[in-house]
């Protein structure tokens, strides 16, 4: 743990068979703890999504720029995507 980090405590859910094995990981020293495994993972994940967020970047910059509403919506079919719907403001984000 980085002294200083701020932190927040959340909740998740996950498969019971994914948390034995994290558990098992931990027992076997493998882990430091379940709440240190899920901060290696959501590390590694972020990373990763870093990653594939700039070679899309640089694919749409070599391609012609950035996708138009026509290939986006197709794109989304393709792929199953869901539209987004509009996301309610918290009360505790409104100043």
């Amino acid at each position: 743990m980085v002294f200083g980090m701020a932190t927040s405590k959340v909740t998740i859910t996950l498969d019971n068979d994914q948390l034995d094995e994290v558990r098992r990981l931990v027992a076997a020293g493998q882990a430091s703890s379940v709440s240190g495994f899920v901060t290696h993972a959501v590390r590694v994940a972020l990373h990763d999504a870093a990653g594939w967020r700039e070679m899309l970047d640089e694919a749409l910059r070599d391609t012609g720029g950035p996708l138009t509403a026509e290939e986006r919506a197709w794109a989304d079919g393709v792929l199953g995507v869901k539209p987004r719907r509009a996301r309610r403001t918290s009360r505790r984000n409104v100043a």
